[in-house]
């Protein structure tokens, strides 16, 4: 079973049924379904958490972020994931930080709908659309 980590973007656009809606709903299928091993960290929660309070209501963020964490693994953060974050390539903090907390853990894959956001690293970043694709073709 592939393990992936599950970026903001691909929340929300579940969420708030933005433009790549069908494709989260489909990938959060098959997390439920248990098919995958999915994983977030508390970052992408708080993310989350803030923009569906600002959006919506801090009530549908609560119920969002309680069912997420029903299905999503939380991946740790500590000093050293920190430390990594800082001292690499990476031009956003949060992401670096993110990054190193999947790398550590040996995921397979980081999904996200902003891949050029994890280009500096080595792990295969890719769309929630292009894990479907695949997954298909492994049926």
């Amino acid at each position: 079973m592939n393990s992936i980590f599950i970026d903001s973007d691909v929340i929300i656009d579940l969420l708030t049924q933005r433009e790549n809606y069908a494709e989260a709903a489909a990938l959060m299928t098959l997390i439920a379904e248990k098919k995958v091993a999915a994983f977030t960290t508390p970052i992408v929660l708080a993310n989350v958490d803030y923009i569906i309070t600002k959006y919506s209501s801090k009530a549908k963020s609560k119920r969002a972020v309680k069912s997420l964490r029903k299905r999503l693994s939380i991946l740790p953060m500590n000093e050293k994931i920190v430390d990594a974050a800082l001292e690499s390539d990476f031009s956003d903090f949060e992401d670096a930080m993110q990054y190193y907390a999947v790398e550590k853990q040996g995921i397979d894959f980081i999904v996200t709908r902003n891949k050029k956001d994890y280009a500096k690293g080595s792990i295969r970043v890719i769309t929630a659309q292009e894990y479907m694709d695949m997954h298909e073709a492994d049926q």
